[in-house]
């Protein structure tokens, strides 16, 4: 987008000088972060930190800025779903790299390290109710990246997979896929990869019926079944593939982690399912700061 400066209209800035949605202002901003779903989840990870900086609401956004064994984090919730993702990843990255006064890109791009915790449902044995499991590759059954020039050499890497996948779930578009940042996947190395499915939905984009009728049948079947020269998905849930996408079009490096809490194969939930969060809460901190 060659502009001399962002319009008011596009880049929008609150009275106090923070970014519209978010509510934040550059210093308030973290150069590692840690963004998850619910907004209650943002003080089960800052009661670790040492010290808290910055208190936060606005909408679903809820930030906590601070550190933990003497590394500055920010924590940030985004609510659920690709939509408000890309709220989120656009405009964290506005606060990164736009100088917000002068409505003009920075000189010198700052690159982000974003990690997700979130929770997830398996649809492979090998992925149990307990697990934590780091993405691979995020691949989104959602509709966002229709909106974006989004053509990177991984996703091309990825396409004939993808239409594969478009075809075999009767699709009327094709799905998308992104990678996690490689040195993110080194640090988290000490957990189960796996390729993670971004579903547009919590029923029936993943399989559950409830009084509102399905169309696709036996949905989860067919996204276990599903494998294409060894690609095959292990997980749901509502926001990896997003986060992906645009963290490879705005320069970020990202990972997502999941508590893995339901085994969508068995129908089974997790019984104590805040243990396994907080697990992986204080797993991601340890890493973060190691």
């Amino acid at each position: 987008m060659n502009i001399s400066t962002y319009p008011a209209s596009e880049l929008i800035v609150n009275p106090d000088g923070s970014i519209y949605h978010l509510g934040l202002r550059p210093e308030q901003l973290a150069d590692t972060v840690i963004v998850v779903g619910d907004p209650e989840r943002v003080p089960m990870i800052s009661r670790h930190f040492e010290k808290i900086e910055y208190r936060l609401h606005k909408r679903e956004f809820v930030t906590h800025t601070g550190s933990y064994r003497g590394v500055r984090m920010t924590v940030i919730s985004s609510g659920m779903g690709t939509d408000n993702v890309e709220i989120l990843m656009t405009e964290l990255d506005a606060l990164a790299n736009i100088d917000l006064e002068k409505r003009l890109p920075k000189s010198n791009p700052q690159r982000l390290r974003i990690v997700r915790v979130g929770t997830s449902g398996s649809i492979q044995a090998g992925v149990p109710v307990g697990s934590l499991l780091a993405s691979a590759v995020g691949v989104g059954i959602d509709t966002l990246m229709c909106f974006y020039d989004y053509d990177t050499p991984k996703e091309q890497q990825l396409k004939a997979a993808m239409q594969q996948l478009q075809q075999h779930l009767a699709l009327p578009f094709e799905p998308y896929a992104a990678p996690a940042s490689p040195a993110l996947l080194e640090l988290f190395s000490g957990l189960t990869q796996g390729v993670t499915l971004t579903c547009p939905g919590f029923y029936a984009p993943q399989g559950r019926e409830l009084r509102a009728p399905a169309r696709l049948k036996n949905w989860v079947q067919r996204l276990q079944s599903f494998e294409y020269e060894g690609l095959r998905l292990t997980n749901l849930e509502m926001e990896t593939a997003g986060y992906y996408a645009m963290a490879q079009l705005l320069g970020h490096d990202m990972i997502s982690l999941n508590a893995i809490l339901a085994d969508r194969t068995n129908g089974i939930f997790a019984e104590k399912p805040k243990e396994v969060v907080e697990e992986l809460i204080v797993y991601t901190l340890d890493k973060l700061a190691s």
